[in-house]
This record gives structure tokens, C-alpha cells and sequence, in this order.
């Protein structure tokens, strides 16, 4: 299987080596040239699979060329040993909770895939990988978990001053060893900007061995796409009409991996792509034009994006055809008083603590259902625990949040952190000394 750039100028190359480039030499993103259709019993009435089943036989055709069918077996089995449950919120409304794993948050599925991925490739060729990572919150904790202490790559993560809860920030800069911090003087944007700059810089990229864990990553996204077809199989247990996807949405890499698994087979009625006051893609399938514009802070961190880099990847998936897209996402924005008023609302009615991010999810299956007047189950994806954001969550319930023995470790410990700059030679010169 061979990968092409979304800028459609670079070579077209294997997964692994989409994976360690992480952006494409012409400034893309890579994307499959075509998708494996699945062996999988869609149209069983009641099938019984589990997630790790899925992930095995989602990742062989992606990984066939350069893993043995045992190593892929192993990568799985070490990577994804934690649960994605749907729980049912009411007769059509379910939340899929993609918080189980170790940093209570559902970039764990990719970044612990992809730290297993290239630890075990780097171990058989010359040379350390540094993974550079720009984070708007939770990504940084997922990839500084999943990839510490491993073999074969360092790990540089870049996360805006002050924009960031503090659980998140603890999470990042905690760990030590291959995991360095540094807390840029600026936004995610910023942060995102310095990390595209570092990989087009084709001579800093041969000296180093830059990839990324971002969501530019294409191996980022196969991960994310097992939960989507196993929750499709939860949902089977109940009900043979396809649902409708609620995804909360920062970078769009969630989504798009959503789009993934339905190339792949997977039956789904509609994508949702909720978002905070960052509304730059709801407008554009409002019938607007796509105007990216600065982040604007809010109490969902996670999704404080004013330049999606993952759009590139959706416009390749139609065929830059606007109209499709259109019809078959839906979108929406939801300001800071909307979100906690339906953490509230959420917890009286369904006695369900939701995060903000999530909360962001179920207002939009609300408004698309009055919209559309479309009843299809509907599956909101929970991208994170209520713990990383108690202060609001508490607020809004009146209740006291449990946080889970593991984030409590995380914020006991002493951090360290460098400040820089949000300016490129900075960073350049940064990464040019340290490794």
C-alpha cells in the first residue's frame, strides 16, 4: 500500500516511511492511495468482536510490508490493552468513552501505537527518531506516556504558555528521560507553525530524524480508526440503523479517521463536526468560505484551533469537492456559557459526567437532531476524562470529581519545562543542541 502527499507533489512511499516523515517533503499530508475493504461482518445482527480483534485486522494491510503478521500481533496486544465502552445515555444517545487508557484521554490509542511502531523499527536501523510535537492539551500527555522510556526516539513536545489545564501540563512535563517540554510564548497555532516550519526544513530534517505524533501523521489516524468500527459493532448488539457520529473537533484528525473507517466499510449515516468558538470549519460547511483565523481560548482546550491541519486531508477525501463534503458532514459551534450549561443539563438528566470537549459532542447531535429532524442513534465521541478539567466540570455538577489514581501520580511530581519563543530560529537552534 502506498501513500501520496495532499500537495500531490512528493514521491508516493510505504506507511512506515509516511509514519517517520510524518509531513510530506512538499508540505502535505499523506493519505492511503486506496482502502482494504474488511473482512468484517458488517451485517451481523449481533457480532461479537473485540477491540483488539479489530485493530489486528485493520492494521495488516497497512503495516503487511515492513511488519510479520506476529509483530503486529505483539505492537497491538502491548499498545491497546484498555477498552473503548459505549455507554448508553438514553434510547438513541451513546457516548463512547475513549478515556480508558493511561492518560485518560483517546490520543492514547494513537500515540501508544505509534510509539510501539517506531521504537521496534528504530531498534533494526541506525539512528534515534525525535519526535517533535505541537499540543493544544492532551496530545502531549498521550505521547509523552506512550513513547517514555522506549528505545530509539526522543521525544519534543511544544504546548502554549498558560493555554493549557493544569493536569495537562503536569502530564507533559513530569516524565524526564526522552521526554523534554518546551512551553512556547504563544498559541497552538504558533506551536503547530514552528513544527511545520521544522519539517520543511530539509536539512535540519537529515540531521535529526524529525517525525511527528501529531495528527498530520498518518499513523496517528489508523489507530483512531478502530474505535470508530468497534463501536459500530457495540451498537449492532441493539440496533441495525446505521448511527450518526458526533465527533468533538479541533484539528479534524479525529474526524478524518472516522472518514478512514467508513472507506473501509464501516456503515455510518453522518458525521457531526462540533467545535468550540473555533468555528472556522462550520462556517465553511455553513456554505462559507474555509478561512482559517487565530485560536480563541476556551475551557475545551483540546480543540483551540484556528487552522485545522487535517482539512487538507478531508477536501483530498471528496476529491476537493466542496458540495460533497458538505453533504455528508454536518457542523456546528457552541460558545464557553452553551458547554457548561449542558454539563449541567447533562448530569441532571442522564446523571453522566461529561467533560467540556464531549459536552461540545452531545450539544451538537441536540441541534443537528432539531435542524434535520434525523433520529438515527446517535454516537457521541468522549475524548476525555472529567477529571483533567474539574475545576469546570465541579462547577457546573455541584459534585466532586474522583480523579483516578494515575492522574494523581502525574500531579505529584516536579515539573520541568524550557521556555521559548514562538519564533522558528529559536526552536531550530534548540533542537540543533539537544540532539
Amino acid at each position: 500500500m502506498k501513500f501520496y502527499s495532499t500537495q500531490r507533489s512528493s514521491p508516493h512511499i510505504s506507511f512506515l516511511e509516511a509514519a517517520e516523515k510524518g509531513l510530506a517533503p512538499d508540505g502535505g499530508l499523506y493519505m492511503p492511495e486506496t482502502f482494504p475493504g474488511l473482512d468484517l461482518p458488517f451485517e451481523n445482527g449481533n457480532p461479537d468482536i473485540s477491540l483488539t480483534s479489530l485493530a489486528k485486522t485493520c492494521s495488516y494491510p497497512y503495516l503487511k510490508e515492513d511488519l510479520t503478521v506476529d509483530e503486529i500481533g505483539r505492537l497491538i496486544d502491548d499498545a491497546i490493552h484498555f477498552d473503548a465502552p459505549l455507554v448508553q445515555l438514553d434510547e438513541d444517545l451513546f457516548v463512547l468513552e475513549l478515556f480508558h487508557g493511561p492518560t485518560l484521554a483517546f490520543k492514547d490509542f494513537g500515540a501508544r501505537f505509534m510509539a510501539r511502531l517506531f521504537s521496534a523499527y528504530r531498534t533494526k536501523n541506525r539512528g534515534d527518531l525525535v519526535i517533535l510535537v505541537a499540543t493544544s492539551g492532551d496530545t502531549g500527555g498521550a505521547v509523552a506516556n506512550g513513547f517514555y522510556g522506549l528505545p530509539g526516539v526522543h521525544v519534543c513536545l511544544l504546548y502554549p504558555e498558560g493555554k493549557v489545564s493544569d493536569v495537562q501540563r503536569k502530564q507533559m512535563t513530569t516524565l524526564g528521560e526522552n521526554v523534554t517540554a518546551l512551553e512556547i510564548s504563544g498559541t497552538f497555532d504558533d506551536c503547530q507553525r514552528l513544527v511545520k516550519s521544522a519539517f520543511s526544513d530539509e536539512k535540519l530534517n537529515g540531521d535529526l530524524n524529525l517525525s511527528s505524533a501529531n495528527s498530520i501523521n498518518i499513523a496517528r489516524l489508523l489507530p483512531q480508526s478502530f474505535y470508530y468500527l468497534h463501536a459500530c459493532f457495540q451498537l449492532k448488539k441493539l440496533t441495525q440503523i446505521p448511527p450518526v457520529f458526533s465527533v468533538p473537533s479541533g484539528n479534524f484528525g479525529n474526524l478524518t479517521a472516522g472518514l478512514f473507517a467508513e472507506k473501509m466499510g464501516m456503515p455510518v449515516q453522518k458525521f457531526l463536526a462540533a467545535t468550540n468558538s473555533n468555528d472556522v470549519v462550520p462556517n465553511y460547511l455553513s456554505g462559507r468560505e474555509f478561512s482559517p483565523s487565530p485560536s480563541i481560548q476556551t475551557i475545551s482546550n483540546a480543540m483551540d484551533v484556528g487552522d485545522p491541519s487535517n482539512f487538507a486531508r478531508i477536501r483530498a477525501l471528496f476529491g476537493q469537492d466542496d458540495e460533497a463534503i458538505r453533504n455528508h458532514l454536518w457542523g456546528a459551534a457552541f460558545s464557553d456559557d452553551k458547554i457548561r450549561s449542558k454539563i449541567k443539563e447533562t448530569h441532571q438528566r442522564h446523571k453522566y459526567v461529561a467533560d467540556p470537549h464531549t459536552t461540545v459532542g452531545l450539544l451538537a447531535v441536540d441541534l443537528y437532531r432539531r435542524d434535520t429532524g434525523d433520529q438515527s442513534p446517535a454516537i457521541v465521541l468522549s475524548t476525555a476524562h472529567p477529571s483533567k478539567f474539574a475545576d469546570v466540570v465541579e462547577e457546573e455538577t455541584g459534585t466532586k470529581v474522583e480523579i483516578p489514581v494515575r492522574l494523581k501520580k502525574a500531579t505529584e511530581k516536579n515539573e520541568e519545562s524550557i521556555p521559548l519563543h514562538a519564533n522558528y530560529e529559536a526552536l531550530k537552534a534548540f533542537l540543533k543542541r539537544t540532539y
